[in-house]
């Protein structure tokens, strides 16, 4: 079976193209012990005004798929907090 962390990467794995293709990308960080998913945006996405929407519509969203343990994910750098 497949660890949390790769499973969470292979979630943003899955996600890195449309991110780059915005120029933009996206970095696991931690997951804290509480569950929460910790994440770094990179270019584009950092300060883009869909950020936010991005982060738990998209990202978010994908990795609960795939761990549904996780109890939410956050960008320690997201400069928009609500797009």
């Amino acid at each position: 079976m497949d660890s949390l962390t790769d499973r969470i990467e292979r979630a943003l794995a899955q996600l890195r193209p449309f991110l780059e293709a915005d120029r933009g990308d996206i970095t696991l960080v931690e997951v804290t012990d509480d569950l929460t998913v910790r994440v770094e945006l990179h270019g584009a996405c950092r300060d883009c005004s869909m950020s936010y929407m991005t982060l738990k519509g998209g990202v978010e969203e994908s990795i609960m798929k795939v761990a549904p343990e996780v109890k939410g994910v956050e960008a320690i750098n997201m400069i928009n907090t609500k797009g």
